[in-house]
Formats: C-alpha cells, sequence, structure tokens
C-alpha cells in the first residue's frame, strides 16, 4: 500500500502554523516510536523528541546519547508517524556556530521540521555559554535553516533555570538576543512562577514554549493558555512517569511476588488496535 503520510514540507508548514494559530497547543515528548505513534494516535497534532527519555531508553542518562544515535532516533520517528515531529539537539552537539548548523541540517536530513538549541555548554563549571557567543550559536543555527528547501521552525533556549542560575533577567536579555538573531520560538525552561512567565511574554515577541511535568510548577494548560503561552511541553516527564511505573511493578513482583500491576495496565487488544492503526499497513504492529 503506497504511504499517505504527508510530505516534509507539509509537515513543516503546519508546525509552523501551530504556532500562530490561535490559543495554546501541547506538543508532548515520546521517547520511541511505540510511544510516539500512542501520542499521535491520542490525537496531538506534533511531537518533540526529549534527549532524558530517550538517553533513559538506551540505559544511559542525559545529555549522553551520539548525535549518530539521535540521528537515527530522528529518521525512525519521522517515518513512522504523520504528524511533525521537532527534535531535541541539546547544545548542537558542540560549542562552535558552524558544528551547530551542521546539526540543524542533519536533523533537517533526518526527517523533523523544527529542533531547539541550548546555550548551555555541558560543562559544571561553566555552565552556560557567554551569552554574546551564545547569539553566534543560534545565528548560526538560523541560518542553516532558513537555507533549508521547507519552513524549519527553531527553537533557542535559555537554559538559566536549568543550571542552577536562576536570573530572570539574564534569562529575559539572552531570549531577546536570540529572537533577533533569528529563533522563530523561545524556550527557557525551568521557569515556574506565573509572574516569571508573564514577564517573558511581556519582553519578547516570539511565541513561547513552556515546560510543565515537573513538581515545582503548578500551573496546567489551560492558565498557561490564558496567559498567552503559544507551545507547551513536558520533557521527559512523561518517560519518568512510565519508568516510575515500571519500577513499582518490578519491586512489586520482586518483593511480594504479586502483580497486581496489571490491573491499570493497558490491554493488549487496545495497544494492537492502536498500533495497527498508527502502522497504516493494515497489520498489527509486532
Amino acid at each position: 500500500m503506497p504511504s499517505t503520510r504527508p510530505s516534509q514540507s507539509d509537515k513543516a508548514d503546519a508546525f509552523s502554523a501551530l504556532h500562530h494559530a490561535a490559543g495554546a497547543f501541547v506538543i508532548p515528548n515520546p521517547w520511541d516510536l511505540g510511544t510516539a505513534r500512542l501520542l499521535e494516535q491520542s490525537g496531538f497534532p506534533a511531537l518533540a523528541t526529549t534527549s532524558a527519555g530517550f538517553a533513559f531508553s538506551h540505559g544511559q542518562p542525559d545529555n549522553t546519547v551520539s548525535l549518530e544515535a539521535l540521528l537515527a532516533h530522528l529518521v525512525e520517528l519521522t517515518n513512522g508517524t504523520s504528524v511533525p515531529v521537532s527534535a531535541d539537539l541539546e547544545n548542537g552537539f558542540g560549542d562552535e556556530p558552524q558544528t551547530v548548523a551542521r546539526t540543524v541540517r542533519l536533523a533537517a536530513e533526518a526527517g523533523v521540521v523544527g529542533g531547539s538549541i541550548e546555550d548551555s555548554t555541558g560543562r559544571s563549571s561553566d555552565p552556560l555559554y557567554e551569552r554574546a557567543f551564545a547569539v553566534e550559536r543560534i545565528r548560526a543555527a538560523a541560518e542553516a535553516a532558513k537555507a533549508l528547501p521547507f519552513r524549519f521552525t527553531l527553537t533557542a533556549r535559555a537554559e538559566n533555570f536549568l543550571v542552577g542560575r536562576p536570573d530572570l533577567a539574564d534569562t529575559i536579555a539572552r531570549l531577546q538576543a536570540y529572537q533577533e538573531a533569528g529563533a522563530d520560538v523561545l524556550y527557557a525552561p525551568g521557569l515556574s512562577r506565573q509572574e516569571d512567565i508573564a514577564q517573558v511574554i511581556r519582553e519578547v515577541d516570539r511565541p513561547l514554549n513552556v515546560l510543565i511535568g515537573f513538581t515545582s510548577i503548578s500551573l496546567g494548560v489551560r492558565e498557561l493558555e490564558a496567559m498567552r503561552v503559544k507551545r507547551i511541553s513536558v520533557g521527559g516527564s512523561l518517560a519518568r512517569a512510565a519508568l516510575g511505573e515500571f519500577m513499582r511493578a518490578a519491586i512489586e513482583l520482586r518483593d511480594q511476588g504479586t502483580t497486581g500491576y496489571s490491573r491499570t495496565a493497558m490491554d493488549g487488544k487496545t495497544l494492537n488496535e492502536m498500533f495497527t492503526s498508527a502502522d497504516g499497513s493494515g497489520r498489527s504492529v509486532r
């Protein structure tokens, strides 16, 4: 049966349009093809990868998976789903602007229609790139994105709050500089206070992504939409939730010898039906 999945260009246009339509949209974060297909079947209009969830699925800590492994992951997700996929490109897999630009091009070749670049170095002694250099990196990524034959949505991330430097003024200054460097979407993961998020929205003129799913933020989708947040993601929290249930079930089996966990497990018939539909081939996905 010929594929009826939309082209990369069609997905790119649809993804860009989500950022300019009325209201907010939720972009959840699968960590493998199975979870991507389940999220697509659940009606989400776009997906974003999670470096943490993908690393955990490989038995590794976050930010340790190779670029080659990530690219293979992106190919699998984009070939196996019909919705737009944006990639967590971490810090671009290198310091230099030309390396960041190359990563954007490779991600686009792998099938995604957007991606995020962080301003974190990955070095605990010096966790953030100096602002001017961080701007050079985003500018290089934006130039690479704009040279592509389709609309690639570039997200620039200010990592202050995630690396233990919760300086709102510097976060806003960085996001403002990144939008001037060509970023399409802005993102400061770790923001949790309503007043901080509201101030960022007032100070920038690009769509803002807000991360939920961590314990220090109590705001939900409705509250964030009312604040004019455009995009809402959950990072590795779905993966952590799944792994939490897995470990609780494993500990029950080990310590009690019972399988009470099976009462809340999804049944195989439902999963087979969902994966058959997601595969689009009329056969079960084994």
